[in-house]
């Protein structure tokens, strides 16, 4: 499904703007209507999905061995509502997603280091990447679940 970087990055940042969408709406529903389901409903799904476009983020950066103003501009992209659609657009642009998954080493020194070895022997099984990735998500959501929102409880 995610035969490229791009294609994944992409459906995360589309995932991102469409959760930022229900977050607003339940927002809204909120102040209208005092629907305050709605904003526990889209928040949860918002924070699931940032988290997850979080991680994506840092994978497609290791993979295409960006530096850190593309690195931190794309996970901070989902701190602003519909960034991240920008920012795949200038990284798409600018051939940052361009190539294909470093699954084999090639002549770069770096291929050498732990952790890209560690990248591309997960990269080479991805089902256990995902379900990695989706584990490490899920304990983070948890984790904020239990500590709660910023500024505390209304």
């Amino acid at each position: 499904m995610f035969r490229t970087p791009l294609t994944l990055f992409r459906t995360l940042a589309i995932a991102e703007a469409i959760s930022w969408t229900l977050l607003i709406t339940g927002l809204i529903l909120r102040a209208t209507v005092d629907l305050d389901i709605a904003v526990s409903i889209g928040g949860g799904i918002h924070g699931f999905v940032f988290l997850s476009y979080g991680a994506t983020a840092v994978l497609v950066a290791k993979n295409q061995r960006w530096g850190a103003l593309p690195t931190i501009v794309a996970i901070a992209s989902a701190i602003v509502p519909y960034a991240t659609i920008p920012t795949e657009i200038w990284l798409h642009r600018s051939g940052r997603l361009a190539g294909a998954w470093r699954l084999e080493a090639g002549t770069d020194p770096r291929d050498g280091a732990w952790h890209d070895r560690l990248m591309r022997a997960l990269l080479r099984r991805p089902w256990i990447l995902a379900v990695l990735v989706a584990a490490l998500v899920i304990v983070i959501f948890v984790v904020l679940l239990i500590v709660g929102p910023p500024g505390g409880r209304d």
